[in-house]
């Protein structure tokens, strides 16, 4: 069994976001390497203006620079297949430059 997704890449230009969502998805559950329970997102370059991961409901956004990453849980600590509500996160519009960063899930 795998354990994790090959890693994404990605490439936001001005005006480009993503909307708030979670990394968990429930059909996985039924699979063998059972649901995503974190992410790792990495940023790959530092952006002019915009461009943050903003937690939504933790009131954190991470400014995205190059080098740094942040790691997330998907699902409850204590039962892996049941969705962290709290970690929705939203890829905030690049306002100046482009954006690169990569992300990896662990299942």
């Amino acid at each position: 069994t795998v354990n994790y997704e090959w890693l994404q890449l990605l490439k936001y230009e001005v005006g480009q976001f993503y909307k708030s969502h979670g990394d968990f998805i429930e059909a996985d559950v039924e699979y063998p390497a059972g649901p995503r329970i974190l992410t790792f997102y990495m940023y790959l370059n530092d952006v002019e203006k915009g461009g943050g991961t903003d937690f939504t409901d933790l009131g954190i956004t991470v400014t995205p620079k190059r080098g740094r990453a942040a790691l997330w849980a998907n699902c409850l600590n204590e039962d892996p297949y049941r969705i962290e509500p709290s970690t929705n996160h939203a890829a905030l519009p690049v306002e100046k430059g482009v954006k690169y960063g990569a992300n990896a899930w662990i299942h």
